[in-house]
C-alpha cells in the first residue's frame, strides 16, 4: 500500500511485515523503516544509506547466484558511517538485518518476504528522497 499527502510531500509505503516511508517536511528525521509491529525514523543520511545498501546487496547477491550450488546460503554485508546491512539467504530469499551506528542505535530484521518487498519499495522512496 502506497499513501502520498501532497500538502506535506510525505510518501509511505508498506506491506506484510515491513514499511518505509519519505517525509520531505521533518526537519531531521524524514525517513522511517520499520515492519507492520514497530518503526523508527532515519536522518536523510541514513535513509539514503540504507536505501543504497539494500539495492548494492540486492545486486550482489543476483551476481554470485550463478556460483552458488541450489542449498547453498549466503550473508553479505554493507556498511556506512551511519548503519551496517546485512543480506543472509538465497540469492532470491534473504532475510535483511540493520544497525543503525547513529544516535539512536537502533537495530532491526526483515524476514525473506518482508526482505524482498522492502528491497523494492527502497527503490521507489530513494527516487523521491533524492528528489528534494
Amino acid at each position: 500500500m502506497t499513501s502520498i499527502n501532497p500538502s506535506t510531500e510525505r510518501l509511505i509505503k508498506r506491506g506484510d511485515g515491513w514499511q518505509i516511508g519519505w517525509d520531505s517536511g521533518a526537519s531531521e528525521f524524514c525517513g522511517l523503516v520499520g515492519t507492520d509491529r514497530w518503526a523508527f525514523e532515519l536522518t536523510r543520511s541514513e535513509l539514503d544509506d540504507f536505501c543504497r545498501l539494500v539495492q548494492q546487496l540486492a545486486e550482489t547477491l543476483r551476481a554470485i547466484a550463478a556460483e552458488l550450488m541450489d542449498e547453498e546460503r549466503i550473508a553479505c554485508e554493507a556498511e556506512t558511517e551511519t548503519l551496517w546491512l546485512e543480506a543472509e539467504g538465497f540469492p532470491d530469499r534473504y532475510t535483511l538485518h540493520l544497525i543503525l551506528h547513529t544516535g539512536r542505535r537502533c537495530e532491526a530484521h526483515w524476514d525473506e518476504i518482508a526482505a524482498r518487498e522492502l528491497t523494492v519499495a527502497a527503490r521507489t522512496i530513494s527516487v523521491f528522497s533524492s528528489a528534494v
